[in-house]
């Protein structure tokens, strides 16, 4: 990586330090998770303090001195790409962009993953969009980070190693990540195929599916199993 940068970010985090400063933990697309100082943005004139924005896709211009071996780098220009403000108006989906935020910033300490940026931003585009259920994007969000983990659910066989079949129901077991047969199980065809469509594709697409509504709670929690959060 070179002292001079130029990138989209995603930013996880903004701590006040000192008087007029900003460090920033941000997420890019390439680098991963960088530190940043960004001097006097808390200044009332600073021309960069409106391209920093939480729920945003951020132009950064970045640099770091030739004395600076540490890892922070110092911020030297700043635009708003994309700013998802309809998250800022509902709070139920603005707590759960933080805990985004949070799941994804605690992440990307263990893995160095770029679709990790991807992930947030396919995140808040869900959040922003009125027409998308919550919950459908919170399942779909935790379904995509265990995948990144290395944690995706199996969807095709059971504990057993037989493949999972239609005219039957099951239950998950977290001890053995893996499905177990149930004669009334938690589980049955058309959750299984709405995880399956949820693990490769978008909130929007998921959101088109009739009676979702119905099974998302089940699948939700799930997920969750499977992302250990």
């Amino acid at each position: 990586m070179s002292d001079f940068l130029k990138t989209k970010a995603i930013i996880l985090r903004r701590t006040n330090y000192g008087e007029a400063d900003r460090i920033l933990q941000i997420l890019t697309p390439e680098n991963g998770k960088l530190s940043v100082m960004a001097r006097g943005v808390r200044k009332e004139k600073s021309r960069l303090a409106g391209g920093i924005e939480l729920f945003a896709i951020c132009d950064l211009s970045l640099t770091k001195s030739t004395q600076n071996t540490g890892e922070m780098w110092t911020l030297t220009g700043s635009r708003l790409n994309t700013f998802f403000a309809q998250i800022m108006m509902n709070y139920d989906k603005l707590q759960f962009g933080y805990e985004a935020i949070k799941q994804v910033a605690k992440a990307a300490e263990q893995i160095d993953e770029p679709d990790f940026f991807e992930l947030l931003t396919n995140t808040f585009a869900a959040l922003d969009d009125a027409k998308i259920d919550l919950k459908i994007t919170q399942t779909w969000f935790y379904l995509s980070l265990a995948k990144l983990l290395g944690n995706e659910l199996n969807l095709a066989t059971d504990n057993h190693g037989m493949k999972l079949v239609e005219d039957a129901t099951y239950n998950y077991d977290s001890t053995e990540q893996a499905f177990t047969f149930a004669a009334s199980g938690r589980y049955d065809a058309k959750a299984i195929k709405l995880l399956r469509v949820m693990t490769s594709n978008r909130p929007d697409v998921v959101s088109k599916i009739v009676d979702v509504e119905e099974i998302i709670g089940d699948c939700l929690w799930l997920a969750r199993i499977a992302a250990k959060v």
